[in-house]
């Protein structure tokens, strides 16, 4: 999370093989070719993705875990998969990877496979079973300690030495697991905002105990020592600290365009660029937020808002992109959207980002609910989806293509000395409407998980697939021949009629080229027994 710069069809079940999945994320280990980030076929990838944070905080672990159903730890990332998210960004401490580092606030009921595990054996399958979804992994050193942010990336307690020992631990675990992609260095870093005397990060100083350009290069290839696979995410800083002080609380007007947000300014990294030892390696990461956030950066006051914002992006980091120099990710991006301004900054930002294969990848914050000055994706339950957010953002996610698992599970966690009791798996059941024709589609019912009860719960995904040619919108229709009623849907618009079911296609994911897929998932209640209905698809 940030402050401001002065302010501080048919799809049937997933198969799996080795590799990560053939597109969506692209085969196997990533590296960059110019602008574009390329997977080991050439192939270029966008990555569309979502930041899940607790792993940096006192609680060692990914926030949520403490939610129940539908919002288990992999309900939540089957839904991610779902809603078009590719990649997930994991932000962690290094107070979490240290022997004896303990997850809190875990439900232990709806999550006990997770009972006794470590923060690292929790990533551990976090890490193998979004692999299974087609999706990576980016892991975020958030924090030198879970007490908080810094302005350096390093303090009395955790050293820069202590950073890179961690980070070639995580490089070494992860070698063989092409799912984790690599490291985001250092979040954050900036300038004092109440020092005069420019305290803090800057960029291209040549002080080395604030340059974080520096510091990344020696991190950076420190990391790339252990796993030249990885690709180094460069956050830039706030104020570049070259040719004057910061933007500091005073009574002095300040350059506008001297500070971005913590994180956000790449403006000197053309003139003082990342050096890895690795060629292709480098992605630049800026972060930018709403005026929910912080409202006196002074773009926001332009009276040509928000179309001056490209400009403002541009200098910043987006000319790192439009001028080939590198890839760029914006590794944070997020509101509340309660200022109707920002709607028209998510807008823009989202535009001027692109669409398709051809633009610059992003990871949205934030899909936890708890995340004070954005919100989240999902709402307090964990389950339910914003969906203002999800109507701009989402015409721009590329969805993982199912399947393709990491060539390694990576370490294998030693199971929990408490002994667990669980129910059996619940059998994956399915239906599918019969193959699509051209100009047709056709649907796959798939429960993917089922529990008793007075009554039961049940989760269920749909896939909708076009035929051999592209299709424009869609219709889902059903009948519940045992009493089933229908608690929460999402990536769909339903109607129901008794037990008549009519879902139809979101405005952002209507249409669907040739052959291709969309989903949408429900949650659901049922009695007596949970048959599977037949479906039929309309385009």
């Amino acid at each position: 999370m940030a402050l401001a710069a002065a302010a501080a069809g048919a799809v049937v079940a997933v198969t799996l093989t080795a590799g990560t999945a053939d597109a969506g994320t692209g085969t196997g280990y990533l590296h960059t070719s110019g602008n574009k980030i390329v997977d080991s076929t050439g192939a270029t990838v966008r990555l569309t993705g979502i930041n899940w944070f607790g792993m940096e905080t006192d609680n060692h672990t990914f926030h949520g875990l403490w939610a129940g159903r539908p919002a288990t730890w992999t309900q939540q990332i089957d839904h991610m998969a779902q809603l078009g998210f590719n990649t997930i960004r994991v932000p962690y401490t290094g107070d979490s990877l240290r022997a004896g580092a303990t997850a809190t606030s875990v439900n232990t009921d709806t999550n006990p496979e997770l009972v006794g595990l470590s923060p690292l054996q929790i990533l551990d399958k976090v890490v193998n079973y979004a692999g299974s979804k087609g999706m990576r992994i980016i892991l975020d050193r958030h924090r030198p300690t879970a007490a908080g942010q810094t302005p350096l990336w390093y303090t009395a307690a955790a050293s820069e030495a202590s950073e890179i020992a961690d980070w070639q631990s995580l490089a070494s675990r992860y070698a063989n697991n092409p799912t984790v992609i690599g490291a985001d260095l250092f979040n954050e870093p900036h300038a004092d905002g109440t020092d005069p005397n420019g305290t803090g990060s800057c960029w291209g100083c040549g002080d080395t105990t604030k340059d974080w350009r520096l510091a990344a290069e020696r991190i950076g290839n420190a990391v790339l020592q252990t796993n030249s696979n990885w690709l180094i995410f460069v956050e830039g800083v706030s104020c570049d600290g070259n040719g004057g002080s910061p933007n500091v609380y005073d009574n002095i007007p300040d350059d506008p365009m001297a500070c971005d947000w913590w994180g956000g300014n790449l403006s000197k990294a053309g003139t003082y660029p990342v050096r890895l030892n690795v060629a292709n390696r480098l992605v630049y990461s800026a972060h930018d937020y709403g005026i929910s956030v912080y409202d006196r950066q002074p773009w926001f006051k332009d009276p040509n808002f928000p179309n001056n914002l490209p400009d403002v992006w541009d200098h910043f980091w987006g000319y790192l992109y439009k001028q080939n120099i590198a890839p760029v990710l914006v590794g944070e991006f997020g509101s509340t959207l309660q200022n109707p301004l920002d709607t028209q900054w998510l807008t823009k930002l989202m535009q001027y980002m692109g669409q398709g294969t051809n633009g610059i990848s992003f990871t949205y914050w934030s899909w936890n609910p708890d995340s004070g000055d954005t919100g989240g994706i999902v709402s307090d339950d964990w389950n339910t989806v914003n969906q203002a957010k999800m109507n701009i953002i989402g015409p721009y996610l590329n969805p993982p293509v199912g399947g393709g698992g990491p060539t390694s599970q990576g370490p294998t966690s030693p199971s929990p000395s408490r002994s667990v009791s669980t129910s059996p798996s619940p059998s994956r059941s399915a239906s599918s409407s019969p193959p699509p024709a051209n100009g047709a589609c056709s649907a796959t019912y798939e429960v993917t998980s089922s529990w008793p009860g007075s009554p039961g719960g049940f989760q269920t995904t749909v896939t909708v697939k076009a035929g051999t040619s592209a299709i424009s919108k869609w219709t889902i229709k059903w009948t519940f021949a045992n009493g089933q009623t229908i608690t929460q849907l999402w990536n769909g618009t339903l109607t129901t009629s008794g037990s008549a079911v009519t879902v139809t296609n979101t405005a952002y994911n209507g249409t669907i080229p040739a052959n291709g897929s969309t989903s949408f998932g429900f949650t659901g209640t049922w009695t007596g027994t949970n048959a599977v209905p037949t479906l039929t698809c309309t385009a």
